[in-house]
């Protein structure tokens, strides 16, 4: 059976950063929660198991990371942005779409969350996806 693509979940890494506009929020670091698909191409040597030919996630991971604990953001777009284009910078990468959920931002919501996506066989450029509160 001929495979062709892959598809990577992370799911609910849970991280603290700085995000938002408000001086409160620019003193503490607030929880995210950030979940991430990413597609990409595969061809046989990954399924004989070569480690060299596969999308190493806990590398785009650790770069997440260090990218969302390190920095400070304004806005939730800007973090989803930058999540993603690291996600998406590997050049085996067709898809990949990035959801960051800001749990407490508003008195009566679980959370507001964020979603873009990447898609390269189109105009390599990132797509708003959803905003729900």
């Amino acid at each position: 059976m001929p495979l062709n693509n892959a598809v990577i979940n992370i799911h609910n890494l849970r991280l603290r950063t700085y995000i938002g506009f408000n001086a409160e929020e620019k003193e503490k670091k607030q929880d995210v929660i950030i979940n991430i698909e990413i597609n990409y191409a595969i061809n046989n040597a990954v399924l004989e198991d070569s480690v060299d030919n596969a999308l190493d996630y806990k590398q785009v991971t650790k770069q997440v990371i260090e990218h969302v604990e390190n920095g400070r953001f304004l806005l939730l777009e800007k973090l989803v942005a930058d999540v993603l284009n690291i996600c998406s910078k590997n050049s085996v990468v067709s898809y990949a779409r990035v959801t960051i959920d800001k749990p407490h931002a508003l008195r009566f919501a679980d959370s507001v969350s964020l979603a873009l996506e990447y898609v390269s066989n189109k105009t390599n450029t990132l797509k708003l996806v959803e905003n729900m509160s």
